[in-house]
């Protein structure tokens, strides 16, 4: 299996328009950040998680030249806003693209690209085949995913396992029954968003006691703001086995 980050910012990316903080303006393009999202390749299957609206860059960056599956976590735009995006797949690849995500999210994406799921569809439009998920295990082409079931503040958001990997963002709140989902992984990805409290994003505190609670053997944090500091510099305060995330970095297990 091999994962490849295709973006590890927060929903404004790093740095957001206009910003001139430290960070924003450091030439390390580890403090570079775009909007979260993860390419799987596992057994041949070509899986993304969250399509943002940096989805057609990121995916010219990283060389993927295959689709076969969307997942996704959650409504926000953030996480949805380069659906459209998947055209090329089509044309490439000569079908539907299949996607995954719960049922709150296909409403809102019914609301968001209602051209998409019109009865009468308009030449070029994207095509997509959607699978409706709840919070057990389903398959792509014999390959198990489990979901984990987080919250981000009050939405529920899907965390997905594959194998011995785990990936999580948008999240304040894990249950200590999702978190046996979590048991036994080699590599743990989680969001923490910055250092000073938030209603709705782990900060980098509150992820380093997850990670070392759940104690995966690797943990990687993303959904990273400016605010959480320079990268480098937060690598080298955390604990053995937890570093930052950044663009481009890729996971071989």
């Amino acid at each position: 299996m091999k994962i490849t980050f295709l973006g590890t910012g927060t929903s404004q990316g790093v740095p957001p328009i206009g910003c001139k903080s430290p960070v924003c303006l450091s030439e390390n393009v580890k403090d570079k950040r775009l909007r979260a999202s993860i390419h799987v390749e596992w057994n041949d299957v070509s899986m993304v998680v969250d399509a943002g609206p940096d989805f057609r860059y990121q995916m010219i960056r990283a060389g993927i030249h295959k689709l076969d599956a969307l997942l996704f976590t959650h409504e926000h735009k953030d996480h949805t806003a380069g659906l459209d995006d998947v055209r090329p797949y089509n044309y490439l690849q000569e079908q539907y693209i299949q996607a995954y995500c719960s049922q709150h999210v296909l409403e809102a994406l019914k609301n968001q690209y209602d051209y998409v799921f019109s009865e009468h569809k308009y030449p070029g439009i994207p095509l997509i085949d959607f699978t409706v998920i709840d919070n057990s295990q389903f398959t792509i082409k014999d390959l198990p995913i489990l979901p984990i079931q987080v919250m981000h503040y009050k939405l529920p958001v899907f965390g997905y396992r594959f194998n011995n990997f785990a990936y999580i963002t948008d999240a304040n709140f894990i249950s200590d029954l999702e978190i046996e989902k979590l048991q036994g992984l080699e590599v743990l990805v989680l969001n923490a968003l910055r250092r000073e409290p938030h209603m709705s994003h782990f900060t980098l505190t509150e992820a380093t006691n997850l990670a070392l609670k759940i104690g995966a053997k690797q943990t990687y944090f993303t959904h990273m703001s400016h605010q959480i500091g320079f990268h480098d510099d937060v690598c080298n305060e955390l604990p053995n086995g937890i570093d930052l995330a950044y663009d481009g970095l890729q996971v071989i297990l």
